[in-house]
Parts: structure tokens; sequence; C-alpha cells
């Protein structure tokens, strides 16, 4: 007798057929693809190992260590109908290429008490729980997915808004953006982490490097991706995201056409295309017509190359700004080789011949550069581009450049402004908050 089979058994085994022939997505407009969905070019094997190190090996020795995480990795990882599995054991995986500026789309599925995330610009990491693993609930597990685990406790980030997770068996889908350091997760839809500062967790005192790889981590449990797709970011793009950030409270102080609401060395500076600019050979203090105590400062700036200019912080519009004024932050074209032997509290950012400011997180010459300065009592911080150069209370300086004293370092209050040097730098969306006094 020949059986005919039911109906429920065709639709069962076409389902079967087609979805082992699902193609992979076409990434969005403006992204591409970094998993081909056939096998792993592009990628690379790493386990949790402190970048800096792999970075200091020599050549030769970098290769042959890379070489041996991957083919641990090649005995772990798979490619399965445009799937990237992992069995829940060996290195990471670790893309070739760096980024900087992005966004980050992808879509991933696991297992009960799988333990996982994402580790961006080589640093742990965004964090993939099982939200239902009770013993972990002390660790924030219960929260639910998309928090930078790695955080300090109490840190913006370290725990997601909401828990977006969606049930064992199904996709979850990530948006991440990483602007610097300041990073915003989606899961699912959902704004779990938003604009929080990274934290470098192999060195705390620094900030995020300023690009490195994406690393998908395995962690006892099978893990599946797919649809991986990366997005860089211009850097006007980035400082319009970085500007929209927070902005109650904040007054603009320049309104794009002419210096109303600027006094000092006015006659030394111009307005072009919207920019205040320090005019060739000329300088002096351009300062606000308002004094500021604590306030928290927002612009955009731009050098030519070799360009020198500075923030003059607290000043009263005489002297030198970086002796008489509370102090000078430094604005300068850092790679210049006009440069290369200044002394560290000389450099971009840095309160000058006071406190040093991380370097290698400037722009080239010639392009836009965002920069957000909070003076508060007697503490300096300066955020350029995502990433927090300096953050030092000058009332604990003790070692001054060439021991020459700082008369204007305890100013509670004073103008702000800019202290040209004979460099076009210009300056531009110059926005302004007091702070509580």
């Amino acid at each position: 007798m020949i059986r005919t089979p039911s109906l429920a058994a065709i639709a069962a085994a076409f389902l079967m057929l087609t979805s082992s022939a699902i193609p992979a997505a076409e990434p969005p407009e403006g992204f591409r693809a970094i998993f081909n969905g056939k096998d792993l070019e592009g990628w690379h094997g790493m386990p949790h190992f402190d970048p800096r190190d792999l970075a200091r090996m020599p050549e030769e020795m970098r290769k042959k260590q890379i070489t041996e995480w991957t083919d641990d990795a090649k005995k772990h990882w798979s490619v399965e109908n445009s799937e990237l599995v992992n069995d829940g054991h060996g290195a990471y995986l670790v893309t070739d290429e760096e980024y900087t500026d992005y966004e980050l789309l992808i879509d991933y599925k696991t297992v009960p008490l799988a333990d996982s995330g994402i580790y961006l610009k080589a640093n742990p990491q965004v964090q993939i729980w099982d939200f239902t693993e009770e013993s972990k609930f002390k660790l924030g597990a219960d929260k639910g997915s998309g928090g930078l685990w790695n955080n300090s406790a109490g840190a913006a980030g370290k725990d997601p808004f909401v828990r977006a997770d969606h049930a064992f068996g199904e996709w979850n889908s990530f948006k991440i953006r990483q602007i610097g350091a300041r990073t915003s997760v989606w899961l699912n839809g959902q704004m779990v982490v938003d604009n929080a500062i990274m934290e470098n967790y192999w060195d705390r005192e620094s900030p995020l490097f300023r690009k490195g790889p994406v690393c998908l981590q395995t962690h006892g449990g099978e893990i599946r991706w797919r649809n991986i797709f990366v997005r860089e970011i211009p850097a006007e793009e980035a400082n319009s995201i970085l500007s929209a950030r927070e902005t109650e409270g904040f007054a603009s102080i320049f309104n794009g056409k002419d210096l109303s609401g600027w006094g000092g060395a006015a006659d030394n500076y111009e307005v072009v295309d919207g920019t205040i600019r320090c005019k060739e050979g000329k300088g002096g203090i351009l300062h606000t017509n308002e004094e500021y105590a604590n306030f928290v400062v927002r612009l955009e700036f731009m050098t030519p190359p070799s360009g020198n200019n500075g923030l003059a912080i607290r000043t009263d519009g005489k002297g030198d700004p970086a002796y008489d004024a509370m102090c000078e932050l430094q604005v300068l074209d850092n790679e210049h080789a006009n440069y290369a032997a200044l002394d560290a509290r000389q450099y971009h950012g840095s309160a000058y011949g006071m406190a040093a400011a991380k370097r290698g997180f400037l722009r080239s010459a010639g392009t836009w550069n965002y920069q957000e300065v909070t003076v508060d009592g007697t503490t300096i911080r300066v955020e350029l581009n995502g990433n927090v150069i300096l953050n030092a209370d000058l009332s604990k300086v003790t070692e001054l450049l060439g021991g020459r004293p700082h008369p204007g370092k305890d100013r509670k209050t004073g103008y702000f402004g800019f202290a040209g040097h004979g460099d076009a730098v210009g300056f531009r969306n110059v926005s302004i908050k007091r702070l509580p006094e």
C-alpha cells in the first residue's frame, strides 16, 4: 500500500528546505556586511587578551600568536545557513578591521545558562545573559542583556535601562553605536544604554582606545550570530550626535553672524561662515561679556596645520590666560612636527603647564572636533570627540612647568574665552550651561 504524506508532513519538510536556504539579509543603506555568511574571512581568533600586550610583540611573534589563536578558533566556530556558530569554547572571533566611530548591527541567538558578550574596540563588553539564571541575579543577569557590564559599579551604562531580551530559541537584534567611548545600545528596538562612557577595562585611568576591533565572545554555551553589519560614522555626524546629548540648560553664546555678546580683543577675530576665527598674526583674549563660576561649555573647533589657540577659563580678560586665568586649555594641532618636543602639559586639552591631557583622540588638522569642558570648583574635565582626556583637580597640582607660578589658578569666577596665538583656529556651535556654585 502506498501512503500519501500528510499535509502537515509536507509543510514541515517544505519549511525545513526553505529555512536552510534563507539567504543572509542585505545590509541597510549605508552599512556593509563584515561577515560574508560563508566562512571566517575577515576574522581571526583571540582570547581575552590585553591588546596592548599584543601590539608590543615583535611583528613575527605577533603573527605567530594570532595564527595559533585562529587555528584554535576554527575548531569551535563554523558557518551554517549564513549563521556564525560557536560551540561555547575556544578563542573569541575578532574582526581584522578596526573601527573608530561606528554603528554595529548584529543578531544573536543563544541557549540557557550561556553567558557571552561583544567586545568593542577590543574592550569587554556589551553583556549577553541568561536572564533566567537565578544564581547570577546577584551579578545583574535578571536585568537583561545589553549593559556595559565591565563598567565600574554604579557607573552609567553598567546595567541596561530595561530588560529587552527575547525568549530562548528566538533571535535577538543589537544596534550598537560608539562615538569615542560614548556607547549607546538598543536591544530588540529598545534603548538599553544611552551615550554612556565605556570604561577602558585594561587601563581604568585612560580613555577607551581610539579604535579597535569587534570581538564576539564565547563563554560556555552555543551562540549563533548573523546579519553583522557596520557603518562608519563621519566626523560631522559624530559631532552632531554628541552635541545633541542632554541639551537641557545649555544656551548658545555665539549667533554665527557676529561677535555680539563678546568682548576683549574683538578686533583680532572675525566671523567667517558661521565660525569665530582668530585673524592670522593676531591674538589676545576674545571673551564673553558675562562671567561664569561653574559651567559646562560645548563647542566645535578646527585647527589649520600647526594651529595653536586655547580656551581661557575664568579669565579677567587680562594678562596671559595660561597663568592669570584659572587655566588655559590648549587647542593645538598635536601631531605637527613643530610640536614634537613639547612637555606633556602643553598638548591639546591640557591645563597648560599644570595637568597633561591624554593624547591620540584629536582629529587631523582641517577636520572639525567636538569638545565639552566641565568646570566645577577646582576641577576641570575635558571630553574630546567622546573621550575623556583630562579630569584634574587643579588645587592638587604641585609640579608646574618650569616652576612658573599660576597666580590665577584659584580664581572662582571669570569670563570664558579664546586665547588667540596668531593662527586661524576656528570655533563654532558654542553653548554654555551654568552649574550650581
